[in-house]
């Protein structure tokens, strides 16, 4: 094990998780939120937490405190690389040995032709400069995003996104925090960039036959035109850059950018990865 490790994002998708696996591990790790709220579920774990914001770095100082390894992570935001670059110096500063950065497929390559790629991109760049060790984690998208579908699976057994055809390797998020794990805890990931997908490049109307098994009854998915799909997310609360940037993906995934499965999880954790027919079966109360 190593000295503390420092988890910011610790109450996302992954972070959340990430957090849950360093406490059952035992390691000693320190958890960077931005409210004594969100500090609870991690309290209640057993972990230390500290309240910091990547917008003010005087406060990241003492949240690096003994800290020898980092996970970052931040909430979308436009000025994402300007923020996760005041968490790199402060790292820097703080004599942290070894960075392990949240990214995503594609990035160093194809995904750099789009806004979400170049801001990660950015970053990465950052880090290599710096001189900490690096462990750049590229995950494809999540399958936890299509929680984002459950009321209308619930109430009328569709579902609604534009470009049905475009076929993705998703990733259980559980999978992320596995790997994510190990190169926290672990020797051998300095300087590697692991792409990590699921099993198998699964279409919307893949994933809608998989809920229909796993649910036993139909579940349909429905196309709808990329301007809708805009206007329902921005209907929701979404920032429109957000919105924006994520129709650039979309339009990614249209054409094959994220269709490759690679064997990260089962090389890096020693075991197979979730499909999603496991994803649907260990969270199919959300969608019933």
């Amino acid at each position: 094990m190593t000295k503390t490790i420092l988890v910011t994002g610790a109450t996302g998708t992954v972070g959340s998780l990430l957090v849950e696996k360093l406490a059952a591990a035992g390691a000693r790790a320190r958890a960077l939120v931005r409210s004594p709220k969100k500090a609870e579920g991690v309290h209640r774990l057993g972990l230390e937490t500290t309240i910091g914001d990547f917008d003010e770095p005087e406060t990241l100082k003492p949240a690096l405190e003994g800290a020898e390894r980092v996970f970052l992570l931040s909430a979308p935001d436009p000025r994402q690389a300007e923020l996760q670059s005041n968490l790199i110096r402060a790292a820097k500063e703080a004599g942290v040995r070894h960075i392990v950065k949240l990214s995503a497929i594609g990035v160093g390559g194809e995904l750099d032709s789009i806004s979400l790629g170049r801001l990660h991109r950015e970053t990465e760049e950052e880090i290599e400069r710096s001189g900490i060790e690096y462990t750049h984690l590229r995950p494809n998208g999540f399958m936890q995003n299509t929680f984002m579908f459950a009321g209308t699976i619930k109430a009328q057994g569709v579902f609604y996104a534009p470009f049905g055809d475009a076929r993705v390797s998703y990733v259980d998020a559980r999978d992320v925090a596995a790997v994510a794990l190990s190169a926290l805890t672990e020797d051998g990931h300095a300087g590697k960039a692991y792409e990590i997908t699921g099993p198998e490049a699964l279409s919307y109307r893949d994933i809608a036959g998989e809920f229909s098994s796993v649910l036993d009854r139909e579940v349909k998915h429905i196309e709808v035109p990329t301007d809708a799909a805009r206007g329902a997310m921005t209907g929701m609360g979404m920032q429109p850059w957000l919105a924006d940037a994520l129709v650039e993906l979309f339009e990614f995934y249209s054409e094959g950018g994220a269709e490759r499965v690679t064997d990260t999880v089962r090389a890096v954790t020693g075991r197979e990865p979730i499909t999603f027919a496991q994803f649907a079966r260990d969270h199919a109360e959300a969608f019933n």
